[in-house]
């Protein structure tokens, strides 16, 4: 059965330097690392200490609310160094990869004989539940609670993001097993959004329902797909995941083996040759990064998509959930008179002076300038123009920032992540970071009524 969804209300960001359809293996990295900030509203409590030997799989950590958590190193080595900030909280675990990698085996897991609770220990166990995030709050989804449904966007209109067909191409085996999976984890149903019209990997698999969607950016977001097809009411659960995380759970029900590879797309013009690349979780970004060579010095390396990634260094590392890195120029300089003259280089939504709706399949080569300072926050209705969810941005962004629960649920809270204000933050005039806002509006209303 399928289901179509037509999104009017958005903002494609054309940008050059789309990941080319070729894969190459990345450097093996020598220091894999884990990023605490990954997991949001996390406190890990340690298993193992510095110096100690594990294996690709073995558990380094688990979550203090919920021991059952397990969260696994993605290679084999010494974990050299537990990074910690202020009041000792765990920042970062490294770890200093083997030459030959050594694997935790599970036993596989059949998941179509398999019930509900074998498949839920089996991912808690093996590392994997962590890929599982819930709505509301965005964040890691709770295992004692059953969701009302679970969703999937296979639809991907973020820009220069990885093309889901290319990078999961032959994993169909690996997809269904995750899917079967999950669908016995929950009463509902599997809920996959993929593009209208196109020949998308998830046709011809069982246990789910496609959604074929259409439309501009964020069209392809989940929480875009979750509201026009089951939206969330104060107290129900749903749970979200990407197709990549999809591929390491099945092979992990087929193998028994927790395998954290990524097919990683490097874009932006930062690059000289934007590809694939086929590397693990945690590597570091350097060891594909200089392979496609940079076209200048000062660029700006992001840790996922240019609108919801975070800045990274080259020697950094990839992050958990991430299948994208984006280089693209610093943009720390500054433009006479760009305020008042005619702009042809720049996406806007408005028609002051500038001129990209005249052609909107125009690429552009943008750099991080955010073209003005931090200012009052005005009411422009160009929000609206660009958010299709059927709720009022500026009024929930400004019921966050005054810190009124009331209102936050009331004005639909529940339903979003910060992700899904990504667009409205890219053309705000007045610099405001409703992504952060949002962040901050749903970590108080987890504290307050969880």
């Amino acid at each position: 059965m399928s289901t179509d969804i037509r999104i009017k209300k958005g903002l494609n960001i054309n940008l050059v330097g789309a990941a080319e359809p070729s894969t190459s293996k990345a450097v093996s990295s020598n220091v894999y690392a884990i990023n605490l900030n990954d997991f949001h509203g996390l406190t890990p409590k340690m298993l193992v200490k510095t110096g100690a030997e594990v294996k690709a799989g073995e558990a380094l950590f688990y979550n203090k609310d919920i021991e059952e958590m397990l969260f696994c190193s993605p290679v084999s080595g010494e974990l050299v160094e537990i990074e910690r900030g202020a009041r000792r909280r765990i920042l970062t675990l490294r770890i200093l990869a083997d030459k030959e990698q050594k694997t935790l085996e599970h036993t596989p897991l059949n998941p179509e004989k398999a019930d509900a609770e074998a498949i839920r220990n089996f991912l808690l166990q093996t590392g994997c539940w962590p890929f599982i995030r819930q709505r509301p709050y965005d964040r890691i989804a709770d295992p004692e609670v059953v969701p009302k449904a679970i969703f999937i966007s296979a639809y991907i209109t973020a820009p220069l993001a990885a093309d889901i067909n290319y990078s999961l191409k032959g994993r169909e085996a690996e997809l269904q097993a995750a899917l079967t999976a999950l669908s016995k984890l929950t009463p509902g149903k599997v809920r996959v959004g993929v593009g209208k019209g196109e020949d998308n990997i998830f046709n011809g698999l069982k246990d789910i329902e496609i959604h074929r969607v259409s439309g501009p950016h964020p069209a392809g977001l989940v929480g875009t797909q979750i509201n026009r097809i089951d939206p969330i009411n104060k107290g129900e659960r749903v749970w979200t995941l990407s197709p990549q995380d999809l591929v390491i759970i099945g092979e992990a029900l087929l193998t028994g083996k927790y395998n954290p590879q990524r097919v990683v797309a490097l874009a932006g013009s930062g690059v000289k040759k934007p590809q694939y690349y086929t590397t693990r979780i945690g590597a570091e970004i350097s060891t594909f990064l200089y392979a496609s060579g940079v076209t200048q010095k000062n660029i700006r390396v992001i840790n996922g998509d240019v609108l919801t990634g975070s800045k990274s260094r080259p020697d950094g590392h990839l992050g958990f959930y991430n299948n994208t890195v984006t280089v693209i120029p610093e943009g720390d300089d500054y433009e006479l008179f760009g305020w008042n003259k005619p702009v042809f280089d720049k996406i806007s939504t408005t028609r002051a002076l500038t001129f990209s709706w005249l052609n909107p399949r125009k690429k552009y080569d943008l750099d991080t300038n955010t073209n003005g300072e931090h200012r009052a926050f005005v009411v422009t209705g160009q929000y609206e123009k660009v958010f299709p969810l059927d709720i009022y941005p500026m009024q929930l962004l400004k019921a966050c920032m005054v810190q009124d629960i009331d209102e936050m649920e009331q004005l639909g809270l529940y339903e979003v992540s910060p992700e899904d204000f990504s667009l409205t933050e890219f053309i705000c005039i007045s610099k405001q970071p409703h992504q952060q806002i949002i962040r901050q509006g749903l970590d108080l209303l987890h504290k307050e009524i969880g």
